[in-house]
């Protein structure tokens, strides 16, 4: 088994962070530009940005949450020796539910859909965690 393709998850769950860091540069340089900020109070306080701003610095907060689970386990089953497919599948379905979590989150912040991609995402991790445990006992 090609133990290294289980970091193109890793990989492709970093990128998502990139671009939505990108993202919120470009929010917030557009919200200074028109004019639809207070400097001074943006400083200090989130909650001062526009709410699109806020949708994705919320979602880049989530981002450093269940997703730093996903990057110790799949490091832990890389180190290990222990990726299989069910591991790859896992990895990339835990990705797939966080560009759901995110779009749903930056868009339309439909929380129902919302947490239904969150708790995809953590029965994905826990996926991973039982194979974790698994190769540990094996």
């Amino acid at each position: 088994m090609k133990q290294h393709l289980i970091l193109w998850p890793l990989i492709a769950q970093v990128i998502l962070v990139l671009l939505l860091f990108v993202r919120l540069g470009q929010l917030k340089a557009r919200a200074r530009a028109a004019g639809l900020i207070d400097p001074a109070a943006t400083a200090l306080d989130n909650d001062a940005w526009p709410d699109d701003v806020r949708k994705v610095a919320n979602n880049i907060r989530t981002q450093f949450q269940v997703p730093v689970l996903f990057f110790v386990l799949v490091l832990a089953l890389y180190a290990h020796g222990a990726v299989d497919g069910w591991a790859r599948a896992f990895a990339w379905l835990f990705v797939a539910s966080r560009l759901a979590h995110s779009y749903v989150h930056i868009g339309s912040n439909y929380v129902p859909r919302r947490t239904l991609f969150f708790k995809l995402s953590v029965l994905f991790v826990l996926g991973l965690l039982s194979l974790l445990i698994r190769a540990q006992l094996a």
